[in-house]
């Protein structure tokens, strides 16, 4: 054979060898990526506006279905802190037997399915569900992806177990809850007179905190009608930035409004108007973040998984306070004791005013993600913007957090001293979260 036909049939078996290579990691890149996780989130959110799905309860349903997926990566990446011995009363989740499947496909549908076990309108997770499938059929061989979807049902139903033991399901058997008598306490506001929302949430098992009292604030300003009083003078504060809110304080009011609850007048009918809650919203720029700096899938896993983990625990936190201290709303303080008339930029949502829920998740939530991404990450919110409200641009989580805690106050739902109080209180259970789980 001539010199010159064997170089030619050498080229020729290595380019084969590249087109071969090239199949493979296309195969692999167009698989499963991190971004998919951000879609699911999303898929979830537009679920809980459907189903009007209270702040509290939503971050719950992320919280476990975040955590199937974080489970099964657990297993397969050794760099990954396991859970057990690190959540509460969290058990040994048995790994499954069969080796054909791929783990972050079978960890994205468990969050699928997770999620659609929960939600009450979850089954309209399907479509994604069988999208997700479809897509990996074209990259995965068929037991591959049978295996997966095996794996990810038999995660999801061992933490269901775990979601079903943390006394969620027995708030339905406590009685009905009835506002305080007296001055000062919170009572049901306008438009739609709500009565109070998930007032035992506060009970709940916490997933890394001690209990929902291990972050007590400061006290509230105690209620005084007295003109000269403490309290009276937050509500002239409150009262007076209403009558006086800049152009720029109504759109951050706007921006961080997060209010599922928010109704319209329309004659003699109230429609709902659609927002999603504040833990959504944060998970909506943990997934911007995650894809700014374009983190790996396990990465991203573990990122949404320990922030939605964090927002419960804040969430349990923060209702404990609230039906503790049960203080009045400045709308219906304002109402009582200034100006019978006034109402507020926001509508005040159905729960009591101490502490500030948005304050205290968004301060929780800086923490976790600056953890992740610096302290000095700058971004583009544009979590709002399929809800009609234009981008904000932020320098850092803290500075975001800062403006979501101010925002209360532009809305005139909130007190001052709630949204100071309750940015610092989520900032302590942030930062104790994250030792608790890094010392593992």
């Amino acid at each position: 054979m001539s010199i010159k036909k064997t170089i030619s049939i050498f080229l020729l078996l290595a380019f084969a060898v590249v087109i071969a290579s090239c199949k493979m990691g296309d195969k692999k890149q167009s698989a499963i990526a991190a971004a998919d996780i951000d879609s699911v989130i999303k898929e979830m959110t537009e679920i809980m506006v459907h189903d009007v799905t209270n702040p509290p309860l939503a971050a719950r349903f992320f919280a476990y279905s975040l955590l199937s997926g974080y489970e099964i990566v657990s297993q397969n990446n050794p760099e990954v802190i396991k859970m057990k011995g690190v959540l509460n009363e969290y058990p040994a989740v048995t790994k499954p037997s069969f080796t054909s499947y791929n783990y972050q496909l079978a960890a994205l549908l468990a969050i699928v399915e997770t999620a659609s076990r929960l939600q009450p309108s979850g089954k309209l997770l399907q479509p994604l569900k069988e999208k997700i499938v479809k897509k990996a059929e074209e990259s995965f061989d068929e037991d591959v992806v049978k295996g997966s979807m095996q794996y990810a049902t038999d995660i999801t139903t061992q933490v269901l177990k775990y979601a079903r033991e943390d006394g969620y399901r027995k708030f339905s058997d406590y009685p009905r809850y009835t506002p305080l008598e007296g001055e000062g306490h919170w009572f049901p506001t306008p438009p739609g007179y709500i009565a109070a929302i998930e007032p035992y949430f506060g009970k709940l098992r916490t997933f890394l905190l001690d209990t929902g009292t291990q972050f007590l604030p400061v006290p509230p300003i105690a209620f005084d009608k007295n003109r000269n009083a403490a309290f009276y003078k937050l509500m002239d504060t409150v009262y007076q930035k209403g009558i006086h809110l800049s152009n720029d304080e109504r759109e951050i009011a706007a921006f961080w409004d997060c209010n599922p609850f928010a109704l319209e007048d329309q004659g003699h009918l109230k429609v709902g108007l659609k927002k999603i809650s504040p833990g959504a919203h944060w998970m909506g720029i943990a997934g911007i973040a995650c894809a700014q700096q374009r983190v790996s899938f396990d990465s991203s896993m573990e990122i949404h998984a320990l922030l939605a983990i964090t927002l419960t625990d804040a969430f349990i936190s923060c209702w404990k306070e609230k039906y503790m201290t049960n203080r009045i709303r400045p709308e219906a303080a304002i109402r009582l004791y200034i100006d019978p008339q006034w109402k507020p930029f926001l509508q005040t949502p159905p729960f009591p005013e101490y502490l500030s829920g948005h304050s205290v998740v968004s301060g929780a939530s800086s923490v976790i993600l600056s953890h992740y991404f610096g302290d000095s990450f700058s971004y583009k919110d544009s979590v709002e913007q399929a809800f009609g409200l234009a981008p904000r641009n932020f320098q850092s989580f803290r500075q975001a957090a800062a403006e979501a805690a101010v925002s209360r106050f532009y809305g005139g739902i909130h007190f001052p001293d709630a949204n100071i109080n309750g940015l610092k209180q989520g900032e302590h259970i942030g930062e104790y979260i994250l030792s608790n789980y890094f010392k593992h």
